[in-house]
């Protein structure tokens, strides 16, 4: 295990716990001491540890093949390590790259190793610090015959479904497994960002206390189609926990999210990255993504708001009764669900499209098994709907992917979320409630869906000023990927 910080030393204990040796190196000696202490504290004894400060130490002390996993910041840092490794590993050797690394440099990893005959496996982990100490979801992907020889491992190490089986398969080729979790991450995001609207929803405009928030976010994840959708779980405990003197933590947490700014989490970016240059709409996620940079920079919202004289501070929605409260409430929920599913869609549409560009062989049904425990995204019932589109059937291939937009059961899942949606985003703009993620998730399914779109005058200024062409209405008969128009008008001689 290269690399002890809080991931890299939760996998650490957790093979050990389960028997097997391992051997660790990281530039911090006291981070690996601390982590030898603390099998020792926990009477983890069936596999030992061993302190390594050297690459040839290391590999010396495997056996062969040497499995060699990675947990380390993105970037950089694993070219160097890459690099420092070379001369100790043989032919058969496997790395699994367990970090939040970038797809792309998987795959170039996985192209300058190829001659040496080294395996690069680029495996996603899901779950954050407590899940990989206990088990944590794992995508990996690359070369098959890696996977076939560490799967029993990846098995061990894995989160388990309700019904004991492993949440890690093989994802696909080449980067796929890293490229499927930073979509995971993505999607994540778009949840993180519709639940924490609903809380402050319910706390700056419905007047609702932090333990009532708490006690609502338990019922969600206690039945209906947020049952068990982690994210919600988790809510319930961050509103109701309080520290030594009888505070509510979550009432000393500043509202800004930082680790975009200062770059230790790359995958809500290049998330958004993708969608765009591939031409996938995702403003569900692309619009969490901007609440989060823009949530960052407190000081230049204080700026933005002495300059506007507080004109966008919150008001209290007025209840008649306790019943319009639990009805606003109900709306909330399938609000919040409606923009969990959509984010799950708009992240799916993006894996599906890279992997048809890259030629992955992506197994999807996989990426349903892998997100049922163990992971942030976790949601039961979003899972059972992906499972029936997924699964095989005798009629159809692994290469036929349905799109989820017009795959019947999410269709009649969004139809049923789309009123309460609007109902919700409506006393957003009455009452200022920042809800950003919920609104363009609205706004998602009416231009998915709608065959008069503003676009038809956007495109006929485009011609004017641009000369850029457009398509007759009279030859509406368009398949497959877009095309430039065949017609232009002369609006005005130049």
């Amino acid at each position: 295990m290269i690399g002890a910080g809080s991931m890299g030393g939760g996998m650490t204990l957790l093979l050990a716990e389960k028997g097997i040796s391992v051997s660790i190196q990281d530039p911090s000696s006291s981070t690996v001491d601390s982590l030898i202490q603390s099998a020792k504290d926990q009477n983890i004894t069936s596999g030992t540890l061993s302190k390594h400060d050297e690459y040839k130490s290391l590999c010396d002390s495997l056996s062969s093949p040497k499995v060699v996993f990675f947990s380390l910041p993105h970037g950089t840092v694993g070219d160097t390590v890459v690099e420092g490794l070379h001369p100790y590993l043989e032919k058969g050797d496997i790395i699994i790259d367990c970090s939040n690394e970038n797809w792309n440099n998987t795959q170039r990893r996985q192209g300058k190793l190829v001659a040496q005959g080294v395996y690069y496996i680029g495996c996603g982990v899901s779950g954050g610090y407590q899940a990989a100490r206990r088990g944590p979801s794992m995508c990996p992907g690359g070369q098959e015959q890696a996977l076939n020889t560490v799967m029993p491992l990846l098995e061990k190490m894995a989160a388990k479904a309700r019904d004991g089986s492993p949440c890690v398969a093989r994802i696909g080729e080449g980067g796929a497994g890293h490229y499927v979790k930073m979509i995971h991450n993505g999607i994540e995001h778009g949840m993180m960002s519709a639940i924490s609207e609903a809380w402050t929803f319910m706390n700056k405009h419905l007047g609702m206390k932090y333990d009532e928030i708490g006690k609502v976010f338990e019922k969600w994840s206690a039945e209906g189609e947020l049952e068990n959708t982690f994210l919600v779980k988790i809510g319930a405990d961050i509103c109701e926990q309080k520290d030594k003197s009888g505070n509510h933590v979550l009432a000393d947490i500043q509202d800004k999210v930082v680790q975009d700014i200062d770059g230790s989490e790359g995958t809500g970016i290049w998330s958004n990255t993708q969608a765009t240059s591939l031409h996938v709409p995702a403003p569900t996620l692309s619009t969490a993504h901007y609440l989060r940079i823009v949530s960052a920079y407190r000081g230049h919202r204080q700026q933005v708001n002495e300059a506007f004289h507080d004109s966008f501070k919150p008001s209290k929605i007025p209840l008649k009764n306790e019943q319009e409260k639990e009805s606003i409430i109900e709306d909330l929920r399938k609000a919040v669900y409606t923009t969990c599913l959509a984010s799950y869609v708009q992240g799916m549409s993006i894996i599906d499209k890279a992997n048809r560009q890259n030629k992955w062989n992506i197994d999807y049904s996989n990426i349903v098994k892998i997100w049922r425990a163990g992971c942030i995204i976790q949601s039961d019932h979003i899972s059972s709907l992906l499972s029936q589109i997924y699964t095989p059937s005798s009629s159809s291939t692994k290469s036929e992917t349905p799109d989820l937009l017009y795959a019947s059961p999410i269709v009649s899942e969004l139809t049923s979320g789309f009123e309460p949606l609007k109902r919700i985003v409506l006393k957003g703009v009455e009452h200022n409630v920042i809800t950003p993620s919920i609104s363009a998730t609205l706004e998602y399914l009416k231009y998915s869906g709608n065959m008069e779109m503003p676009t038809q005058f956007y495109e006929a200024e485009l011609d004017y000023f641009g000369k850029h062409m457009f398509d007759s209405k009279k030859l509406d008969d368009e398949v497959g990927e877009p095309e430039t128009g065949k017609r232009h008008f002369e609006w005005k001689k130049a």
